[in-house]
């Protein structure tokens, strides 16, 4: 049986017994290196000869009780180049880009940006079988523009139900001011179409000159490029630069703090750069004009999930609180675990396409033991800033047996309904 990191525990087990460290270091019988991937050891590997072997990582990642390999022995059978056994478990899909190994990593290693794409790019070049959710996600990407499998003239259905003009970027012929980025799921998922209607009326209740690039969106590829798909991400960034040099604008915003992750870190580094900002820092700056609009009541007790991307990555945790407590009758209290402490919703870097074998693996998801974290709170709302975390949420009350205690809310249906009243959100 593969070595197992137990939740709280220390080092290697193989069923009740603890292994010693030679054991844990031990090859696999019957493994040798891969000529493709270390002879000569591509450059992803050469770049964790720094790991000392501290096991941080895997002390520090929700889901390692249940991989076949820790992201400390998967770091070490790359540095041997023995990647056979690790391209063959299940630790690959278990990775949802929650960045606490990189967090805690003392030798300041990228391990959720380069190991986990790395590898599951290398599964993917050695013809290895994908998890089939996940592959499918990843095809819809490839001939539509995002993982949903939607064509483009859907994206922009949702503005429908705004009750605000929509400008599209194409439409205007002028300069603007605010390119907003609606990215995928609030483009798509009815659940998020929601809030991307909330979010207009927002926009345009405190005079923002924006503008979306509707049918000529595609999807940034935060997740895409985490999920290991290489050659998709960089097609989705040479046909975004591409759009994007089309139009005059001062700035961009977006919901989804997988794309704000992306614009910030990972296009920089490729080469082109935008003033990006997340909503809830954009808003957060305009709460002088924002705040006397919000005339009604909100009554509850409201505790918020720190997404990883805003939080652990950029580090994002003061400006969703400001925008939470300007809201009349919220009262905002935290949970057990928050801030850079904050347990990951499970649905980051693919893991939207992945419950399944989560799930199978370690008989549970993430989202499933943040809503205890939540409940603890004694909140009537769980307050959220980012698409994937609403309907994961609402999945989690509905298969714990707690529908009905809480309510699953992004920031910007609180806002709207403390705008407009309680017609404001989505009930």
């Amino acid at each position: 049986m593969p070595g197992r990191v137990r939740p709280g525990g220390e080092g290697l087990h193989r069923g009740d017994e603890v292994l010693s460290g030679d054991q844990q270091f031990a090859v696999p019988a019957g493994s040798a290196p891969s000529s493709a991937l270390s002879d000569p050891r591509t450059a992803w590997q050469w770049e964790f000869n720094p790991c000392i072997q501290c096991g941080m990582c895997g002390g520090a990642c929700p889901l390692a009780f249940a991989m076949d390999h820790t992201p400390r022995r998967a770091i070490y059978l790359a540095k041997e180049g023995l990647l056979d056994p690790v391209l063959r478990s299940n630790m690959l899909w278990l990775c949802v880009s929650c960045y606490n190994c990189t967090a805690r990593c003392p030798t300041g290693l990228k391990i959720t940006d380069i190991l986990f794409p790395a590898l599951r790019d290398a599964a993917i070049n050695a013809g290895l079988q994908l998890p089939g959710e996940f592959k499918k996600a990843l095809d819809n990407t490839y001939r539509y523009g995002n993982s949903l499998g939607e064509g483009p003239r859907k994206r922009i259905e949702w503005a429908k139900g705004a009750g605000v003009p929509v400008p599209v970027a194409s439409q205007l012929r002028r300069p603007f001011d605010v390119l907003w980025l609606v990215e995928c799921y609030p483009s798509y998922h009815p659940r998020n179409q929601v809030q991307a209607q909330a979010m207009a009326r927002i926009l345009r209740a405190v005079g923002v000159d924006f503008a979306i690039l509707g049918p000529e969106e595609h999807c940034v590829g935060d997740c895409e490029r985490l999920a290991g798909e290489k050659g998709l991400f960089e097609s989705l960034v040479e046909y975004n630069v591409s759009l994007l040099d089309k139009y005059e604008f001062g700035e961009i915003i977006t919901s989804d703090p997988h794309a704000f992750n992306s614009l910030t870190r990972v296009y920089p580094a490729l080469g082109k750069t935008y003033p990006v900002k997340h909503y809830v820092q954009f808003l957060a700056e305009r709460l002088d004009t924002l705040k006397p609009l919000l005339t009604h009541r909100v009554e509850a007790r409201v505790t918020y999930h720190d997404n990883c991307c805003l939080g652990r990555m950029c580090g994002l945790y003061d400006a969703p609180r400001e925008l939470l407590r300007a809201i009349p009758g919220v009262t905002l209290v935290e949970m057990p675990f928050a801030r850079e402490n904050a347990l990951c919703c499970g649905g980051g870097g693919g893991g939207m396409w992945l419950d399944t074998v989560i799930w199978q693996a370690a008989g549970e998801r993430l989202s499933d033991r943040r809503i205890g974290h939540a409940l603890a709170t004694g909140a009537g709302i769980l307050a959220v800033s980012c698409p994937f975390e609403s309907s994961r949420f609402e999945d989690s009350l509905k298969s714990t047996g707690n529908e009905g205690t809480m309510v699953v809310r992004d920031i910007l249906e609180l806002l709207d309904e403390s705008m407009r009243g309680r017609g404001g959100a989505a009930a």
